[in-house]
């Protein structure tokens, strides 16, 4: 790949991604792969006026070992120095960089049960100094590629043609123009105009048809707002949390959702892919769940709490969407959401909520946001998606025709 666009997409994962802060620290989580890549990307932090950059390294064959060979009560500890580094972070609100190059089969075999289990204990622990954070620190995820991601998404290619051919994807999919800050910046306005659009509408639920069986309501919160592109801290500092993104998005009340949803693309959990899947709903409810692949584990992700039964995020993302566009399936929730309208099991995301700085936690689910030790988005737009929007007086609206925006919002 290019160095020039490599670096291009470097400073925009500082510049437009956390949008680093004059002093602030900043943590880069990363696989090993690309070190060139998340070298530009320390540089780029430093250049913005980063005050240190740490780079947390992990090897996923290295994981794979490690949840082949260690006890599953050992694995679900979480030592002292771990807590004192998470409470740092509260103390510390660094900007993190998520940097994906994960392989979407990687744990294949790996025993499931026991990852779930172990999950059931360390992700609360973890949730607690991350509740702390949220909406005060700023993060994105991007992609890089891996040999083995790559070889899955062009299985015609082997090695580093498959890997240049990857980053073609990425670059294009992530907008690395010939100005990528002033492409991103014209984005994220777009979005918002549409967010803005939805919101006049004063929606009071959705109804999802297609014709591979998808039949699916769904009630809005009245205090959710549409947002979409960028988003901003409780301080005002503006950052984009996902590139790419091509969605607009909004917490739907948890507890108020009817029908079946069908999958139109795989989803990628814990290391494997679970594939041709349905979901079904009554009273807010997963009263059902069916997969050719993968069944046992689609069960095991909607039973990990109370929450992971019930929706916290709704996004719509037109069908003639870039990354649907590419025609690539990317095996990677962050690019295939973004070709196509999902949902996500589990925990909501509050600040779509006016006014959820000032609420308490209580108070945020009292009006229906949903809590869970989960976030695990999964795709449901197809070519022939209707939405049927219903505003509060009961009028019918075409939100979707043929699976992009209808006139309405045109």
């Amino acid at each position: 790949m290019n160095r020039e666009k490599l670096r291009q997409f470097a400073t925009l994962t500082v510049r437009r991604g956390v949008n680093v802060k004059k002093g602030q620290d900043v943590i880069i989580h990363a696989e090993l792969d690309q070190p060139e890549f998340i070298t530009m990307v320390v540089e780029e932090a430093y250049a913005a006026g980063a005050r240190s950059v740490r780079v947390k390294w992990t090897h996923l064959p290295i994981s794979r070992v490690n949840a082949i060979e260690m006890k599953e009560e050992v694995m679900a500890e979480i030592p002292e120095w771990q807590h004192a580094e998470m409470a740092y972070n509260v103390k510390t609100l660094p900007a993190q960089i998520h940097i994906r190059s994960v392989d979407p089969d990687g744990m294949k075999g790996v025993d499931q049960t026991k990852l779930t289990n172990v999950s059931k204990i360390t992700t609360p622990q973890i949730l607690k100094y991350r509740e702390q954070m949220d909406n005060r620190f700023q993060w994105t995820i991007i992609g890089v590629p891996s040999i083995k991601w790559a070889e899955k998404v062009f299985p015609k290619l082997k090695g580093e043609a498959a890997v240049e051919a990857m980053w073609e994807a990425i670059i294009k999919a992530t907008r690395v123009t010939n100005d990528p800050l002033a492409e991103w910046d014209r984005h994220n306005a777009t979005l918002q105009q549409r967010s803005k659009q939805l919101d006049a509408l004063n929606l009071d639920y959705l109804h999802f048809q297609s014709s591979n069986g998808t039949d699916f309501k769904i009630w809005m919160i009245p205090e959710a707002r549409w947002l979409g592109g960028g988003e901003r801290l409780i301080d005002g500092q503006f950052y984009n949390p996902n590139m790419p993104t091509e969605e607009v998005f909004i917490t739907p009340k948890a507890g108020k959702a009817e029908g079946k949803v069908v999958a139109s693309k795989p989803l990628s959990y814990q290391g494997e892919l679970i594939e041709d899947f349905s979901v079904t709903f009554a009273n807010g409810k997963v009263v059902a769940v069916h997969a050719k692949k993968n069944q046992n584990l689609l069960e095991q992700m909607v039973k990990m709490d109370d929450g992971a039964s019930r929706i916290g995020e709704l996004a719509l993302v037109p069908f003639d969407s870039p990354i649907q566009q590419s025609g690539l399936l990317f095996f990677n929730t962050l690019f295939d959401e973004n070709a196509s309208c999902h949902i996500a099991l589990g925990r909501a995301y509050v600040n779509s909520i006016k006014g959820y700085a000032t609420m308490t936690p209580q108070q945020l689910t009292d009006i229906g946001c949903n809590r869970s030790m989960i976030h695990v988005d999964f795709m449901i737009g197809s070519r022939d998606l209707t939405i049927t929007g219903y505003d509060r007086k009961g009028k019918a609206l075409a939100i979707f025709t043929k699976g992009n925006w209808a006139t309405t919002l045109k």
